[in-house]
């Protein structure tokens, strides 16, 4: 299937949920080493505003990240393009154990000049409420793209 940017950018977006358990965070600690008592530490912060400990924001990143393989592997564009990173993350709300995170991610703008799509996520709570905002940046290296950028249809 041919797709054009307008194609990307009209297409669904892609809804990955989870529930964030103590072992996630954990596991996580450990392979990065961020052993912060906001993460290990369940007295320190029982004593927090948050009540008990809080996942690692870029855990909760990391599920962007798998939302974004699932989208572009579901248009078939998977290696296409390559991810350059985020822009304007925010940890909004503390993830505690046991919160069902729901990410979106969807695709908004094509900047062709420089090959690139932005797109927006979002991860959310069982409540609604926003724990984490950010622009995904994806550069694309589809001939297809390309040719449409130079006015040509394939």
């Amino acid at each position: 299937m041919t797709l054009t940017p307008e194609d990307i950018i009209a297409a669904e977006g892609y809804t990955l949920t989870r529930t964030v358990s103590e072992s996630d965070i954990y596991q996580f600690a450990g392979i990065t080493g961020d052993l912060s008592r906001y993460h290990t530490d369940e007295e320190f912060m029982k004593r927090s505003p948050y009540g008990g400990r809080v996942a690692h924001g870029v855990l909760i990143l990391g599920l962007v990240s798998t939302a974004s393989t699932r989208f572009w592997e579901k248009l078939d564009f998977a290696g296409m393009g390559i991810s350059l990173g985020y822009d304007r993350v925010r940890f909004v709300n503390g993830v505690l154990i046991g919160d069902t995170l729901t990410a979106h991610y969807k695709v908004t703008q094509w900047l062709p000049e420089r090959s690139r799509f932005h797109a927006q996520a979002v991860v959310t709570n069982q409540n609604g409420g926003v724990c984490l905002s950010a622009t995904h940046v994806t550069k694309a290296f589809n001939q297809t793209i390309d040719a449409a950028e130079n006015g040509q249809r394939s």
